[in-house]
């Protein structure tokens, strides 16, 4: 992809992340847990990390699982063992003024390297670390056609236990799919990451 598409999807992707994914009510048919504002999705389909594995379990042929977090993360943190990592931004080395992060940057192919592996009318299952990346993820496929996106609220690490007087206070141990104790691995298979090309 080259020209004003490959502008356009930067442009857009940049949009994602400035607006976050703060968009659209929670679901009738979810009651039972509030969805926070930073993992709203326009298509309103949200999971747990349990609720997805359990998805994909009774039809792993048809429903697919999206990793969008960072290689690094991917690769160095762990990932569910079905999951392909086409990250929906790319890690920089350059800090945050005024925060204690590196900065990342949108990556362009998004959208072109979900394209290559799903159909708009897949079910996909997109999971980051807790639940906001993978909801600009579904915005974005969302704009480009897709339709039966989920968003996996809790990620893969899960949210932070805000208990202070918990022994993992701010530590990322209060839901998400490892704390729930499903399959992950360390493993790597090379055709599961669709990374931007060199």
């Amino acid at each position: 992809m080259t020209g004003p598409t490959t502008a356009r999807l930067a442009f857009t992707l940049a949009a994602v992340f400035a607006a976050g994914a703060a968009v659209g009510d929670e679901p009738a048919s979810t009651p039972r847990r509030e969805i926070p504002k930073e993992k709203r999705t326009t298509l309103r389909l949200y999971l747990t990390a349990k609720e997805a594995y359990e998805k994909w379990k009774a039809d792993p042929k048809k429903v697919k699982v999206l990793d969008v977090r960072t290689p690094e993360e991917y690769v160095f943190v762990g990932h569910a063992e079905m999951a392909w990592n086409i990250p929906l931004a790319l890690q920089t080395y350059q800090w945050v003024a005024g925060k204690k992060e590196l900065a990342v940057r949108p990556n362009a192919e998004f959208v072109t390297r979900v394209k290559e592996w799903a159909k708009p009318g897949d079910t996909i299952l997109v999971m980051c670390r807790s639940g906001g990346r993978s909801a600009m993820a579904v915005n974005a496929l969302a704009e480009a056609g897709f339709t039966n996106v989920h968003n996996i609220v809790d990620g893969m690490e899960g949210d932070t236990v805000e208990d202070p007087d918990s022994a993992f206070f701010g530590k990322r141990m209060k839901n998400g799919w490892k704390n729930a104790g499903l399959p992950w691995t360390y493993d790597l298979e090379p055709e599961q990451m669709r990374l931007p090309k060199p």
